[in-house]
């Protein structure tokens, strides 16, 4: 997956990040097609997780007992870091409260959504959701008690529907995560500076990026390869941070 993300960033996700970008746009241009689609892509980014750990939850602990392990055992202090519930849940605050603000306006309309006796409902449903999801979310890495009520949780086309989920949040992710690459950054001119860049990378990395890569690195997080591949495929993000692209000199070094 990571080869895969690697080449689309260097051949694909650059152009498709491009657009997003001019879909920012057209949204702040007051287009109505264009708040519609900027509110179903975050909706899509708001269901697919929950949806992929309801649809994978039992796979993947079988998957881990047939093996002899346990999701307990591959916890980490760094795995409690890039897994906690509290970066997920302030993500999908602002994912939700964007969600309200693009499709609550195209459904019911500035003025509509401005009422106070639309909008206040709205903001504890969506705190309410949000907190379910996030629940739904996180559920995922602890093994269920007892085998799911549906057949089709139980089916490997559950699974293979719930890798598509995963993987269709990841590249949504993905294209967010890859607007810093059009970030208009010359060098650093100090180690100070840099500093700042990388810090400031890190942040971003723990809102944007690894939220949706917690899936995968459940079972990958202590292999070494996991994380040179990561590192190949996000190179192109990395390098365009941290050394930036401009032509202004770095004397401060």
């Amino acid at each position: 997956m990571d080869v895969f993300v690697f080449v689309a960033n260097v051949f694909l996700m650059r152009l498709l990040t491009g657009q997003f970008i001019g879909l920012f746009s057209q949204v702040s241009a007051e287009d109505a097609t264009a708040k519609l689609a900027l509110g179903l892509t975050l909706l899509a980014m708001w269901i697919l997780p929950a949806a992929g750990a309801v649809l994978k939850r039992w796979h993947f602990h079988q998957r881990l007992k047939a093996q002899g392990l346990t999701a307990e055992a591959a916890e980490t202090n760094l795995a409690g870091c890039l897994f906690n519930p509290i970066f997920y849940f302030c993500l999908n605050l602002v994912i939700t409260s964007a969600i309200v603000a693009s499709l609550g306006e195209v459904l019911m309309g500035r003025r509509g959504l401005d009422t106070a006796t639309v909008f206040i409902p709205l903001i504890f449903s969506g705190l309410i959701l949000t907190i379910v999801q996030t629940y739904l979310i996180y559920s995922y890495f602890s093994p269920p008690k007892k085998p799911p009520q549906s057949k089709f949780l139980l089916s490997p086309q559950s699974e293979d529907l719930g890798d598509i989920c995963l993987f269709l949040n990841m590249i949504l992710f993905q294209v967010f995560w890859n607007m810093l690459t059009f970030a208009d950054l010359g060098h650093p001119s100090s180690l100070l500076e840099f500093g700042g860049r990388l810090f400031f990378l890190s942040f971003i990395a723990l809102l944007i990026y690894f939220p949706p890569r917690m899936f995968y690195l459940a079972e990958d997080i202590n292999r070494p390869r996991t994380w040179l591949t990561m590192l190949l495929a996000n190179s192109p993000v990395i390098i365009r941070v941290l050394i930036g692209s401009g032509s202004n000199s770095m004397t401060g070094w």
